[in-house]
């Protein structure tokens, strides 16, 4: 019974990541609980829509307005993850930040969250780096993910994105996607 349990899990999983091949969340393993989805917006862009150039490496280079709603009881931090779906290489992290007020629901465009951490980003730089995929390629796939965390999450300083999934593992309540593109031409 638990063999079969856990096979209609995994397929259930492997189905919902299934749809138009791109990656919308890369949420570490959250509890059993966790089925709970967070809406994360932004006034600069719909989901799916094409991120203005002002918030990418060809303009300010400044981090989207954000907005979240749905953020759940017993929500200790909140953590932050941007990352290129479509990099040559995998996974392109551009912005990660953890233990971010559980009570935040609205972060302005560049704002760095009050007494939150940001990690090392894959530019080799400490805070947001945005879009910037190299001249030439198709539009990019950039996703935003923002996790509920039942407890403080603090990977420490320089931490990288494996590092950030790694504390989040087992802790997150919830979890919300916006996912933007962006190309060079």
């Amino acid at each position: 019974m638990r063999r079969s349990w856990v096979i209609a899990v995994a397929a259930m999983a492997f189905a919902a990541g299934c749809g138009d091949g791109v990656e919308t969340a890369a949420a570490p393993s959250p509890s059993p609980a966790a089925a709970r989805r967070m809406t994360v917006t932004s006034t600069a862009y719909a989901d799916r829509g094409t991120i203005p150039r002002r918030y990418t490496c060809d303009g300010a280079d400044v981090s989207p307005p954000l907005s979240l709603a749905g953020v759940p009881a017993g929500t200790a931090s909140l953590a932050l993850l941007l990352r290129d779906a479509d990099a040559a290489h995998g996974r392109f992290t551009h912005w990660l930040v953890w233990d971010i007020d559980p009570h935040t629901r609205r972060l302005s465009a560049g704002e760095h969250p009050r007494g939150a951490a940001e990690g090392r980003n894959d530019f080799g730089r400490t805070g947001y780096g945005g879009p910037c995929p190299p001249r030439g390629d198709r539009a990019h796939h950039y996703v935003l993910t923002v996790y509920a965390a039942d407890r403080r999450v603090s990977p420490g300083a320089g931490a990288t994105s494996a590092d950030l999934l790694r504390a989040l593992s087992g802790h997150t309540l919830a979890v919300g996607v916006l996912m933007g593109r962006y190309g060079r031409g």
